[in-house]
């Protein structure tokens, strides 16, 4: 299961991710990433991944797409999800899926 909540009020725009992001909720996260991609404008966007648990090949490539269009920030909190963020930043310099992620994600609690 997968819970997505936007803050399109927040700046910068909050995109939400508690779960597990495999088969259906994969392909749920891309609807909602489209959806929300045209109503970004030039606002930056935030993913949150402190609440994700697993994320399968589909949900790693829509993570490397939301970076490459974005250069979205990504919240942290763990290990695990330190790595998802480095693996969608990695993959979306490198081309591919399984690139080595570069830069920084902000830890939930650290100040910008």
């Amino acid at each position: 299961m997968l819970r997505i909540t936007i803050d399109d009020e927040a700046e910068p725009v909050r995109l939400k991710l508690e779960g597990r992001i495999t088969g259906p909720w994969s392909a749920e996260l891309d609807r909602t990433w489209h959806s929300l991609g045209h109503s970004l404008g030039e606002r930056e966007l935030c993913v949150d991944l402190c609440g994700v648990s697993y994320i399968d090949r589909e949900g790693r490539r829509i993570l490397a797409e939301i970076y490459r269009q974005t250069h979205a920030q990504f919240e942290t909190d763990t290990p695990l999800a330190e790595y998802f963020a480095e693996e969608a930043r990695g993959s979306a310099k490198n081309g591919n899926e399984n690139g080595n992620g570069s830069g920084k994600s902000k830890l939930r609690g650290e100040s910008k």
